[in-house]
């Protein structure tokens, strides 16, 4: 077997053993052997693998600022006080919460991106359902698929944005005008067909006039945090910086600032989160540039370069194509190699929005489509709920299809 092959298998093998879990071992353990093995074999040399490492350290600092803000915020009691503030607002309706979370959770996922919204509101959808008395699954299922439907809004709605790009995203104005309609449509599909889905659940009554609990200065802290968090990526989207530093930043000092006001050393803040996370994205980008090093951007770029008289045809099946990928391999390996894969094809506006979209919206069919998905599956698994693989693809198999036709008909029906 030629070492282009055995890398392929291995990535493969590597996804395949995340989704099944044997042995019940966790997926970043499949991610790291999967990793090593390449390395161990001599198919994927050290040298690249750390080079591999060392390209996800926007990745690291970013997941690692939002980690501690949704602890701290955890701890302060942010999220009891918002599921409080949710219910009243629902007024005893579980469709009107849903629509409450939905909405909420679009504008976290723009403003703070897709794995902000696994990761800070998870728990608060979570503490909604307990405090009104309903069944969580619609209200989680909601979180888990608006972070990825929402995750095109912005460019720093979604990290593997910035990916795609580069690093250069459009100016926030042409974004805005090229991707905008197609965002929208993808959440208008996600939301109908997520209404539909789940209508059963959500024709039940809800506890009423619940007492929002009192918000300590250490939430007010928290929020304020999460605030300033947003609207710093927001101006360092805007001049083009990076965003892992910033979120790093701001997120230890809102943890700094919880723990001094406690007054308690910080081991039990860092214990309490998931840091699993960060090798398993550590594994993704070593077997990435694994793929890279044998080819795979050179051979898909130039399928690309064959098909470029039919542009609309090719950028639309290239939609559809990165949106089921998402779902084979994690959208954030499959962004990186379609970004090295669109340089090389020297790909048009039209073609980039395309495999954009079906990397943001692709990964709903599967909890291992996107890095997100994955952050919000841990955190079901912390505060004792499951989600099992089979079920989320039934309703994926419903919800994603549609919304990313929706979003892709939306931009090739666009000139430019």
């Amino acid at each position: 077997m030629t070492g282009d092959a055995a890398i392929w298998l291995i990535a493969l093998a590597a996804v395949a053993a995340m989704i099944a879990r044997p042995f019940r071992l966790p997926e970043y353990v499949w991610a790291l052997a999967g990793a090593a093995l390449a390395v161990i074999l001599g198919i994927e040399p050290p040298a690249l693998a750390w080079a591999g490492v060392l390209r996800g350290g926007e990745v690291y600092m970013f997941l690692t600022g939002m980690m501690l803000l949704s602890e701290t915020a955890r701890r302060e009691g942010v999220f009891d006080w918002v599921a409080a503030l949710a219910v009243d607002a629902a007024r005893g309706s579980g469709a009107r919460l849903f629509t409450l979370v939905f909405a909420l959770g679009a504008v976290v996922t723009a403003f703070l991106s897709n794995d902000a919204t696994a990761v800070v509101l998870t728990p608060a959808v979570l503490a909604v359902a307990r405090a009104a008395k309903a069944p969580a699954r619609p209200y989680l299922i909601a979180c888990a698929m608006v972070a990825n439907a929402a995750s095109f809004v912005l460019p720093i709605s979604n990290p593997a944005n910035l990916v795609l790009f580069q690093g250069h995203p459009p100016s926030l104005g042409l974004w805005l005008l090229r991707l905008g309609p197609s965002s929208l449509a993808a959440l208008a599909a996600t939301y109908g067909i997520l209404r539909w889905t789940e209508a059963r659940d959500l024709r039940l009554n809800l506890a009423r006039d619940l007492k929002p609990p009192r918000l300590g200065p250490g939430g007010w802290t928290a929020l304020a945090g999460l605030g300033v968090t947003g609207l710093g990526l927001m101006i360092a989207s805007w001049f083009g910086r990076s965003l892992g530093p910033p979120t790093l930043a701001l997120g230890a000092i809102t943890a700094a600032a919880s723990l001094v006001r406690r007054r308690e050393a910080p081991g039990s803040l860092l214990g309490a989160i998931h840091w699993s996370i960060l090798p398993l994205v550590g594994g993704l980008f070593v077997l990435v540039e694994g793929l890279q090093h044998g080819g795979a951007a050179q051979a898909l770029a130039h399928l690309l370069d064959t098909g470029a008289a039919h542009d609309r045809g090719v950028a639309g099946l290239t939609g559809l194509s990165v949106g089921l990928a998402d779902n084979l391999a994690n959208n954030l390996p499959v962004g990186l190699l379609m970004s090295e894969t669109l340089a090389a094809a020297h790909a048009s506006a039209r073609l980039l929005d395309c495999a954009m979209i079906g990397v943001d919206v692709g990964p709903n069919l599967s909890i291992t489509g996107s890095l997100a998905t994955i952050l919000w599956l841990t955190i079901l698994r912390r505060e004792g709920q499951e989600m099992s693989y089979g079920r989320f693809l039934s309703l994926g198999l419903r919800v994603m299809p549609p919304a990313l036709i929706a979003a892709l008909a939306v931009r090739l029906a666009m000139a430019g």
